[in-house]
């Protein structure tokens, strides 16, 4: 059962905070508060195996909310050859504040590299966020043709992290 003044202290103090949104799981509930609303549709990431040797403690990926969101680009963005690609390429933003990490793990390989054909589901990175790994899906089908963020890279909500070509 969830404790009304707990929830209405987490309230207050998100209030009273810079923080733009908070997660916490506790006994099997997870409250989310958020000051500002989703402006697309979001998804809740996988619950995935944890990771070990994740970069740094945390509890296991997937016990983060958020959402990945797919827009189309608003113009062609120059591929690294510098020519545009037809304005068809999908934008794969950041659901959350975090940082951003390409692996699982610091020895491992990279979820994604340029040219990776990737499906509705595929891993594609990790944000982490408050301690938290939050394995970020896609939800677009394609190859990816850019790769926007450096591994270990804070990142904005909202702010581009792949290029995806659909076709």
């Amino acid at each position: 059962m969830i404790d009304l003044e707990f929830v209405e202290s987490l309230i207050r103090a998100l209030d009273e905070s810079s923080l733009d949104s908070l997660e916490l799981e506790r006994g099997g509930t997870r409250i989310r508060l958020s000051k500002s609303p989703a402006p697309y549709p979001s998804r809740e990431f996988g619950a995935q195996s944890p990771l070990p040797g994740a970069y740094g403690p945390g509890p296991t990926p997937g016990s983060g909310g958020g959402g990945v969101t797919a827009e189309p680009p608003t113009q062609p963005v120059p591929d690294d050859t510098g020519e545009a690609p037809g304005g068809n390429l999908i934008e794969v933003t950041s659901p959350m504040v975090g940082t951003f990490y390409r692996a699982p793990s610091p020895d491992a390989p990279p979820y994604v590299d340029l040219g990776a054909r990737v499906g509705k589901g595929s891993v594609l990175c990790i944000i982490e966020a408050m301690k938290l790994m939050n394995e970020m899906e896609s939800e677009v089908e394609g190859t990816i043709v850019k790769i926007l963020v450096e591994n270990a890279e804070p990142v904005e909500y909202g702010q581009v992290l792949f290029l995806v070509d659909p076709s």
